[in-house]
């Protein structure tokens, strides 16, 4: 008698044992996860702070969606990204082969708010500077461009309907791009 509740007992014991170990795991996956989250704008912080000189200043996804007036929307990456998915209403510049005297796409009207962007606000910067150049007045950057967007749960759309889909860039920056579905094609 005494050695079977001895081994209930034992059994007892290692069954919350390891339902404790269990609990543990969770816990310390749930921070794990926690601190990725968490570390994302830092990370983007520190590629633009690495990559940027901040000359344009930045508006950041909730600036940009409480505007009550429109601003022109600038995709400052190449068209193979832009048609895998961008903001809604954006209009593609491109980078490689941006060229101002050609563009037909900007605005007579030099105080127009625009806000520029690309995957995460590097090349949107050089191009952004190339307006200020040209005497456009109220230029921003988007901070963390199109992957914050998408990091912040905003919608994306390809040329024909929303989509999850982001074209990552290259499997070292798509590391930013925590939310939807990365293309690298």
């Amino acid at each position: 008698r005494n050695t079977a509740m001895a081994v209930r007992l034992a059994q007892e014991v290692a069954a919350k044992e390891q339902s404790s170990n269990k609990m543990k795991h969770l816990i310390f996956v749930l921070i794990g996860l926690l601190c990725v989250k968490g570390s994302s704008q830092d990370a983007i912080t520190e590629v633009l702070n690495k990559y940027n000189d901040h000359s344009i200043p930045y508006i950041y996804v909730d600036e940009l969606k409480e505007l009550t007036t429109q601003p022109l929307l600038f995709d400052t990456r190449e068209q193979e990204e832009y048609d895998i998915s961008h903001l809604k209403d954006a209009i593609q510049l491109g980078f490689n082969e941006f060229d101002f005297s050609k563009s037909t796409s900007l605005p007579e009207n030099k105080n127009t708010t625009i806000v520029v962007y690309c995957s995460l606000g590097i090349r949107s910067e050089i191009i952004g500077k190339q307006l200020i150049a040209e005497g456009y007045t109220k230029v921003y950057n988007l901070y963390g461009g199109i992957f914050e967007w998408v990091n912040k749960g905003e919608k994306v759309y390809d040329n024909k309907q929303e989509t999850q889909k982001v074209h990552a860039y290259s499997k070292y920056w798509g590391n930013y791009l925590l939310n939807g579905t990365k293309i690298y094609e």
